[in-house]
């Protein structure tokens, strides 16, 4: 099976999962294209160095087609699964249609707590917090056309501490994720892409 990746920044858990194919802990995986919407972020460089296949599309290279760009670079690479890595764009519907039930995503919460538009990296700790939640962590979903609102693959969670901060909550959350994506791809793989 050959996964490609979006990345809009760093691409954390790309490079882990990346990492964990080329090691043999995630078996049964080809890498295939990361693609990112941001050529100044620090993942385009890192596959440059890593050997791995890399494209800018954004709506300033395709402000045409941006979608359909992103679709065809997904199919030219022979991409069976798309792993979001940090991608902050909304998917397009070429895209979602080609790759149905195909494309993941972590986000920082037990979703359906505090999933949705705008919701996203400190945003969630700090509505965590807020609620004055007991348990917080992190969730694999399979995406579709709305926001945080797919079938949830897999969570893991981390405790909410009285003395937390939205960095200290967020570093909590972030530790675990990697390991709880690279979990969600062997369960997808298992379940041979029937979610």
């Amino acid at each position: 099976m050959k996964i490609s990746f979006l990345a809009s920044h760093g691409g954390s858990s790309a490079r882990e999962i990346i990492a964990a194919i080329q090691t043999h802990k995630l078996t049964g995986f080809e890498i295939g294209i990361l693609i990112t919407n941001n050529k100044t972020t620090t993942i385009y460089p890192w596959c440059l160095e890593n050997a791995i296949e890399v494209m800018h599309i954004s709506g300033e290279t395709h402000p045409d087609n941006e979608d359909a760009a992103i679709k065809q670079a997904l199919l030219a690479a022979g991409t069976d699964i798309v792993v979001l890595s940090g991608y902050m764009k909304k998917i397009g519907a070429a895209t979602l249609t080609v790759f149905k039930d195909k494309i993941l995503n972590i986000h920082p919460s037990l979703l359906p707590k505090h999933g949705g538009h705008k919701m996203y990296g400190d945003f969630v700790h700090a509505a965590v917090l807020t609620a004055k939640e007991k348990q917080s962590g992190a969730s694999v979903q399979v995406i579709n056309a709305v926001y945080d609102a797919g079938p949830v693959l897999l969570q893991g969670q981390v405790p909410v501490l009285a003395d937390d901060t939205v960095a200290t909550l967020g570093a909590r959350v972030r530790a675990i994720e990697a390991e709880l994506y690279i979990n969600a791809l062997k369960k997808w793989q298992e379940n041979d892409f029937k979610g």
